[in-house]
């Protein structure tokens, strides 16, 4: 069996942060934190520790509700949902995302789709995965030109939700919400500190015990092929052809 692309180490590495979830929510086109959740959950069932819903917004298989997201959100907001996932346009160093445009609002040089939901999710939802493949100065800056959902809020604020780990194409941050900053977890092969901080674009801290991120195992990497793939092929064909070579 061929080594593990990028992709497929992502995938694994998310899988372990929703292994003792009971309700995983993945928004659109994020084909590799929804590769994760339903990962997690047939390893969940396979070692028979419990079920695990997966509702995957992009999905109409994997998605129960019938009037789009509101549902979504009222489930959030009474806390069903254990976890989600955000990304941004940018993030930064207070886990700000960004998902309106860059430069100076309201005259932005570029703008994009918009913050649906994402302030809501972020404040209910217990644990936010912020997700970005691409890791640069670009994606990652020092402040974000747009709030589109703050990653801090004042001490009186009632918040159930927050940021729990920021994941990227390079390497790992837990955020540690004592001090209000992320810290450096693990770094992908190929990677250093050295070159993480140089492709970053906010300060952070790091983890005493810093390592190379692991690679899935031979029976997590046969499981992603053999069961996953298929399944987001018919949700993500574009991703599932590109990663696997598979047709719809």
């Amino acid at each position: 069996m061929s080594e593990a692309t990028r992709e497929e180490l992502l995938i694994s590495l998310l899988c372990d942060m929703l292994a003792e979830d009971r309700h995983v929510a993945v928004g659109a086109a994020s084909p590799i934190p929804g590769a994760a959740a339903l990962l997690a959950k047939s390893e969940k069932a396979a070692r028979n520790a419990g079920r695990m819903q997966v509702t995957i917004i992009h999905s109409r298989r994997h998605n129960p509700f019938t009037e789009g997201s509101r549902e979504l959100f009222d489930l959030a907001a009474r806390g069903g949902i254990d976890s989600f996932f955000l990304g941004g346009v940018q993030i930064d160093g207070n886990a700000n995302i960004n998902l309106v445009g860059v430069g100076e609002y309201p005259a932005l040089k570029k703008r994009f789709p918009g913050s649906f939901g994402s302030a809501l999710m972020y404040y209910v939802v217990p644990k936010v995965i912020l997700f970005r493949e691409e890791h640069s100065p670009r994606t990652l800056v020092e402040k974000v030109d747009f709030i589109s959902a703050p990653g801090i809020s004042a001490p009186d604020v009632h918040r159930p939700g927050g940021p729990h780990a920021l994941v990227t194409g390079r390497a790992v941050f837990d955020w540690v919400k004592d001090v209000g900053r992320f810290r450096l977890k693990t770094i992908h092969a190929g990677e250093t500190v050295e070159s993480i901080r140089e492709m970053t674009g906010f300060e952070f801290d790091v983890d005493n015990g810093v390592t190379e991120t692991p690679a899935p195992s031979a029976e997590r990497l046969e499981r992603i092929r053999v069961e996953i793939a298929p399944k987001i092929l018919t949700f993500y064909p574009e991703f599932a052809g590109r990663i696997w070579g598979l047709a719809a």
